[in-house]
């Protein structure tokens, strides 16, 4: 049985890990949810993920701070901002943090497009 490939969503919000947790299980791949950019940190360096999912805002710390941290180590792994802060500015401070792709939030199937595609699934 082939190995289904491995996320790691990192929202501060519980309802939205929640809704993740459940539809990208669905579709066939393996989550992982923690609520703060350390816990994340902390979790990508001991374990190996397909695809990371990062809030764009903490109340301790940045998606866009955690993105360029986790560049540091991992420059090839698929990053997808997915913000409830939908303005172009915000798009673009993604894609140079080292974002692969930008989902303006509540647009599930627009986050699920975005995953299918960087993980060619």
């Amino acid at each position: 049985m082939p190995k289904r490939p491995r996320i790691l969503c990192v929202d501060d919000d519980e309802e939205t890990r929640l809704i993740l947790t459940q539809l990208f299980e669905l579709a066939g791949y393996e989550i992982k949810t923690v609520v703060s950019t350390a816990e994340a940190l902390e979790l990508s360096h001991k374990e190996s993920f397909n695809l990371y999912i990062l809030d764009q805002w903490f109340l301790k710390g940045s998606g866009l701070g955690l993105c360029r941290a986790i560049r540091e180590f991992d420059p090839h792994t698929p990053i997808v901002i997915y913000s409830g802060a939908a303005f172009e500015s915000d798009r673009d401070e993604a894609l140079q943090a080292g974002a692969n792709a930008f989902v303006a939030k509540p647009y599930i199937d627009k986050l699920l497009e975005a995953i299918k595609r960087l993980l060619d699934f």
